[in-house]
Formats: structure tokens, sequence, C-alpha cells
């Protein structure tokens, strides 16, 4: 019964242990392939959570969601709430989510009037 308890108590905290990594935004879920999206901003930069967030409507209507790097990277590279406004014309660099289905871009760059807000410096 001891051995029972201390096995279920190991596998309870590597569980626990898993749990943070799980709900970062890490790039696995991500293709390989550059991917740049353009249209306009739909819906305002959020710093809020363990990672910026954004939307883009394409010029095809499809609204994509943005996912920027954590909120004082972000703002390290420039871009903070209010900087570019709802309607603004916007240009993602970054990598498409392996879903087809689903629209979302782990952003590495965002260009807004002819200034680039680079989100990710270390990635090329």
């Amino acid at each position: 019964m001891h051995q029972r308890f201390s096995f279920l108590m190991i596998v309870a905290a590597l569980v626990a242990m898993t749990l943070p990594a799980a709900a970062h935004h890490g790039w696995g879920g991500q293709g390989d392939e550059e991917f740049q999206l353009s249209g306009t901003l739909a819906a305002p930069v959020s710093l809020a959570g363990p990672h910026g967030t954004m939307k883009v409507k394409d010029q095809a209507g499809q609204v994509w969601d943005i996912t920027l790097a954590p909120g004082a990277r972000v703002e390290r590279a420039g871009l903070k709430e209010g900087v570019i406004p709802v309607g603004a014309q916007v240009t993602i660099q970054g990598h498409r989510n392996r879903d087809a289905n689903r629209f979302e871009v782990k952003t590495e760059r965002v260009i807004y009037n002819g200034k680039t807000f680079n989100v990710y410096p270390d990635r090329k």
C-alpha cells in the first residue's frame, strides 16, 4: 500500500511539473516554413496573459489569431498597446499553425507604417 501511494505521489508531481510547459505557446505546433500575412488590425495588441496577442483580418475577410512574444519582450520591441490603431494595415511574419483549420500565426515580426517590431529578434 505504501509503495502504491508513493508511486501515485511521484506521478502526480511529474504531471504537475509539466502543466506550465503545456500551457506555454511553444513553436512545436507551428509549421517550419516562414509565413507572411497582410491585412487590417481587427483587434488591438493586448499584452495581457503569457503572450501578447492581436487579430488581423486578411483580404478574404478571414480573421487570424496572432500570437506574439511574452508581453515584456513585445514592449522591448516597441510594440505597446495602442501603438497600432484598429483598422490599420499590418504585415505579420512568423509561422502558421500546422493545422490548416486554425488561422493562427506565431509571430516573429509585425510591420506597421514602415516600422518593424521584431518581437523575437533571436529568430531569423
